[in-house]
């Protein structure tokens, strides 16, 4: 009895077991991308995971859905959603994803890489929980420095970090605009000023200055020079501020005298003629002794035109004298000495007083001229 009893237990576990096994359902389970194949008494989608203690997240992807009716064959697949920290521009979102790779997480989220955008980690990297993905979005930049100007695709966030990112290095006295710390935008003009500053050693001269001294052994009208008047030197030193290559600033920091000035000195005459002006006793006029030069039309500075508007290289051979009108009117009919009858009919800045200048169209003529002390009898 007791080895038929034993035998009818073994008979009826064989029995169990064959057929717990026969009713067992067959399952293709991928987990995490790991793939296995089960049998199980499970009568939903749920409740094999709970059999395979698999906790399941509201954001994990689970196909079929969890109260799905399991059957032979049937494939169901589990991915654990990881959480990803998105950080675009210093702009931060936390979301789930079932991704497996970076660049399908940018799918996912839709974000479009564009060629100068920059991302970390590499788009082919595998996810992993609490990732951070930097996404740096590339904006187009100008770039000016010391005066040269180029476009530049840019991932940079501020100035600062743009200006290391091109390997712009800025010397002490260098300007940058914006500032440093500005955000840059698309579009953006960075502006590098180049400023230095450097010396400049300049000579400039110190005018004479003309002293006159009355002579009176000289006669009145006329003038003698005593001493030349020579230019002094002064050498100032600046401070002159460039930027990109231009002066902007220019500061005296010293004078030194190189060389003095020396003052022209002019001798006035003050002697009076005991016959300066005298009634003439044949012809009626007023006669003058008075200090008399030559000149030309083609002097230098010499427009060729009188005081009076007569041209006298139209008229080479006019008789007419340049006098100080305070003693001579102009248009005055004179006869000079030596040179005959004459109009006074233009000026000179050196004709002061008793003093003419005789016009002659030679120039070797008016050379042999040279100075003299004539009388000068004005007719009308």
């Amino acid at each position: 009895m007791a080895i038929a009893f034993a035998s009818f237990v073994v008979f009826a576990a064989a029995v169990g077991i064959f057929w717990s096994e026969s009713t067992k359902k067959s399952v293709a389970l991928t987990l995490n991308s790991k793939q296995k194949v089960v049998r199980t008494h499970a009568d939903t989608v749920q409740e094999l995971l709970d059999e395979q203690n698999v906790s399941v997240h509201s954001k994990d992807y689970v196909f079929p859905k969890a109260s799905t009716k399991l059957k032979n064959n049937l494939k169901i697949v589990w991915k654990q959603a990881k959480q990803v920290e998105i950080v675009k521009d210093n702009e931060k979102k936390t979301v789930w994803t079932t991704a497996d790779t970076v660049a399908e997480l940018l799918k996912e989220q839709k974000i479009t890489l564009k060629t100068h955008d920059q991302i970390i980690p590499k788009p082919l990297q595998p996810i992993k929980a609490k990732m951070m993905v930097h996404l740096k979005v590339a904006k187009s930049l100008t770039l000016v420095d010391g005066g040269n100007q180029q476009q530049i695709w840019s991932t940079s966030t501020t100035v600062a970090d743009f200006l290391k990112q091109q390997g712009i290095k800025l010397n002490d006295l260098d300007r940058v605009e914006p500032s440093m710390n500005e955000t840059v935008k698309e579009n953006d003009v960075i502006n590098v000023i180049r400023v230095e500053k450097v010396t400049d050693v300049v000579e400039e001269p110190i005018q004479f200055a003309v002293v006159s001294q009355m002579d009176p052994n000289l006669d009145k009208g006329s003038e003698k020079t005593l001493v030349e008047g020579v230019n002094g030197v002064n050498s100032k030193q600046y401070e002159v501020t460039l930027e990109n290559g231009k002066e902007v600033l220019r500061n005296l920091i010293s004078t030194n005298l190189v060389k003095e000035k020396q003052d022209k000195v002019v001798a006035v005459g003050a002697k009076e003629l005991s016959n300066q002006v005298s009634r003439g006793q044949d012809n009626g006029g007023n006669e003058y002794y008075v200090s008399a030069t030559a000149y030309t039309a083609d002097c230098n500075g010499c427009s060729g035109n009188t005081a009076t508007g007569l041209n006298l290289r139209a008229n080479p051979n006019a008789k007419v004298i340049a006098v100080d009108p305070r003693i001579i009117p102009l248009g005055s009919k004179v006869y000079v000495d030596g040179y005959g009858y004459a109009i006074a009919a233009d000026t000179g800045g050196a004709i002061k007083g008793y003093k003419i200048d005789v016009f002659i169209s030679s120039k070797a003529e008016a050379y042999r001229w040279g100075l003299k002390k004539v009388k000068i009898t004005v007719l009308n």
